[in-house]
């Protein structure tokens, strides 16, 4: 008679695991890590078989990652690549607006700027939290149950899976806000949507919607989250029902505009925002992963991953040096403007002033800065 897979395991099993993780315990304020049950498609749970769930839990900044959270995200994913029992990785944010709107830039305001030395630290756990994201053992699922801008469109693309619901937001802020996307989108973007797109996005900061992003191919798939009358409908603010315009151009996904806009927006505030689709798809893409070899999936992951891993490790160490000095100019001025900027005043700097002002030469100073805030008399 065969032996029952328990007797082997009981059999075959060492007496003492050794511990691979680096602390006993992984806590950190705004970072939860939380091992969920595995269950195969079918809804059956697999005992003894986790998910691991990491999720940016700062709602209130739209999930921007302060430095002890990025210290959080790397201790989580080398607990979770690290814990035998663990199927998947699922990284998400709290609430429904954001997954991640990047850096925190009130302490990058009111700590970082100015002091290049101090940014350069924090670009070290940075740069050590994407690659600690690329180098994870398990798959990692990006749940975008919101907007994913800035930084956070850059620990999102280093996911090696996103699913996503539509009435999230995706892009760039570096140019607009005093700094390059150079923390993984400037690597990532041209692998993923080719160069072109990557201009686009990397150098324009235009925000796209969902449909947009699965048409580019950032993100595997996408679900409705908004109900009316019990029901869900897909994002009322973008064209999700044509494909192409007068001139042939490919416009789904694209922002509705007029009366279509105003219309979409005032069905927007009349309904309300449930993530339960967005659910079932995580639980039905984890259930996937679980009926499959876990170590042919890892050897696969480390393959695939290649083409972002050479990109992002060729020019990581330069991007770093760079943000760090940048602190002393662009930065600085762009970071408190977002900061102390208001809805009424604006979070931009007044740019024609600032080309026109180096243009004739003007040194980078405080007063300079200054004189280019939100609000600033000209």
């Amino acid at each position: 008679m065969s032996a029952s897979i328990a007797q082997v395991m009981n059999e075959t099993a060492p007496r003492a695991l050794k511990n691979h993780t680096l602390v006993p315990e992984v806590v950190a304020e705004g970072v939860l890590f939380e091992k969920r049950p595995a269950r195969t498609p079918d809804g059956v749970t697999a005992e003894g078989l986790y998910n691991a769930w990491i999720t940016l839990d700062n709602p209130g900044q739209f999930n921007s990652y302060t430095t002890d959270m990025v210290k959080g995200v790397i201790l989580a994913f080398r607990e979770a690549s690290a814990s035998r029992d663990v199927n998947a990785v699922v990284f998400t944010g709290a609430g429904h607006q954001a997954f991640c709107s990047g850096g925190n830039t009130k302490e990058y305001a009111e700590y970082y700027a100015g002091n290049p030395q101090e940014y350069r630290q924090y670009m070290r756990l940075f740069n050590d939290m994407v690659s600690a994201i690329l180098g994870c053992d398990k798959p990692v699922i990006c749940r975008v149950n919101g907007m994913r801008i800035g930084g956070g469109q850059e620990i999102g693309m280093a996911c090696d899976f996103s699913i996503a619901q539509d009435l999230a937001r995706f892009g760039q802020a570096g140019p607009k806000h005093g700094s390059a996307a150079i923390g993984g989108a400037t690597d990532f973007l041209p692998v993923m949507i080719g160069c072109e797109q990557a201009m686009v996005s990397g150098v324009l900061c235009e925000p796209f919607s969902a449909h947009q992003a699965y048409r580019l191919g950032i993100i595997m798939d996408l679900v409705p989250a908004l109900k009316l009358d019990g029901a869900f409908v897909p994002n009322p603010t973008v064209i999700t029902d044509r494909m192409f315009d007068d001139f042939g151009r490919i416009i789904y996904g694209a922002p509705k505009t007029g009366d279509e806009l105003a219309e979409g927006k005032a069905l927007l505030k009349s309904g309300q925002v449930d993530l339960s689709l967005l659910d079932q798809k995580v639980e039905e893409m984890c259930g996937k992963l679980l009926l499959t070899f876990p170590d042919c999936v890892t050897k696969s992951l480390e393959q695939l991953r290649k083409p972002k891993l050479e990109a992002w490790n060729r020019n990581k160490e330069d991007a770093r040096a760079w943000l760090a000095l940048n602190m002393m100019t662009e930065a600085r001025m762009g970071f408190r403007a977002f900061n102390e900027g208001t809805k009424e005043t604006g979070r931009e700097i007044d740019f024609v002033a600032l080309r026109r002002a180096l243009a004739q030469g003007t040194p980078w100073t405080d007063a300079l800065t200054e004189s280019l805030m939100p609000g600033a008399e000209s």
